[in-house]
């Protein structure tokens, strides 16, 4: 039986993007929702509390390799849960997590890059030396895999400035190359434009492109949902911890940061009362 993961090359494999030729147009890629082999993440009945709230109630899902998912709501929809949930950060209180084929989170976890609303960054460390200590924990030794992440996010990886004196923006940009430096397969990014300036944003969500046209899979937390339509190939749209709609692209009614206008087609989800107490406290 074939593999249906999209063949990413090995850890030193030569990078090439951006700018690769190998295209993965919609048309090509596995149906979103699809179970079975051409499925990079799935879900099943996945409930999370904190306390007595419920952040995230019966969520089933299965998202196919290759694609863009941009993860859309209000606060306290329950978003950023979600990806911490399918990147192994918080174990869900009931249900089940299969991430590339495996239960087994911590197991795979090595084939993922994550960059949350922390920058996870030394401040007293330049770029450079940060990318290479990072790339150090994947075995990669190859001080040129760091620099070229650095200038793939825009960056002059000469710059000797240590990160804690850079602009909030400057930060974002070399969190996003910490966080793609080993080349994963998965990439889940939690608001990664948030202090970013429209051209640089720009300039990311090309990359994002790029890297979702070579097979990875990428997962787009972000109240700034027009800077990433271009690239976006499905929306995932939450509401108090339900998964409620999934639109090809995003729709124009959804780009506003409300959701406001017309309702999103709705997906059945099964119902949890709320509990005594409960307060929206995630994002």
């Amino acid at each position: 039986m074939n593999d249906p993961t999209p063949n990413l090359g090995s850890a030193n494999s030569p990078v090439n993007w951006p700018g690769s030729s190998s295209a993965n147009s919609a048309g090509d890629s596995p149906t979103a929702g699809e179970a079975g082999e051409n499925t990079a993440v799935s879900l099943r009945d996945v409930v999370r509390h904190f306390g007595r709230f419920a952040a995230l109630r019966g969520i089933t899902a299965d998202f196919a390799p290759g694609r863009l998912y941009v993860l859309l709501g209000e606060n306290g929809a329950g978003k950023s849960t979600l990806l911490r949930v399918i990147a192994g950060l918080l174990a869900p209180s009931r249900g089940s997590v299969r991430v590339l084929g495996s239960p087994d989170i911590r197991s795979v976890a090595t084939r993922f890059g994550y960059m949350g609303h922390a920058p996870l960054l030394y401040d007293e460390m330049s770029a450079i030396e940060n990318l290479e200590y990072f790339a150090a924990l994947y075995g990669i030794t190859e001080r040129a895999r760091c620099e070229q992440a650095i200038r793939t996010v825009g960056l002059e990886p000469a710059l000797q400035r240590r990160v804690g004196q850079y602009s909030q923006g400057m930060r974002q940009r070399i969190s996003l190359a910490r966080a793609i430096v080993h080349r994963p397969e998965l990439l889940f990014l939690d608001e990664p434009f948030s202090n970013v300036d429209v051209r640089s944003a720009r300039q990311m969500t090309q990359l994002l492109g790029h890297m979702r046209d070579q097979g990875r899979t990428i997962f787009v937390v972000t109240h700034q949902a027009a800077i990433v339509e271009p690239v976006a190939d499905e929306c995932i749209v939450l509401d108090q911890g339900r998964l409620v709609a999934r639109e090809q692209g995003i729709p124009a009614r959804l780009l506003n940061p409300y959701l406001a206008g017309e309702p999103a087609a709705k997906v059945a989800a099964p119902q949890i009362e709320a509990q005594p107490g409960e307060r929206e406290a995630e994002s």
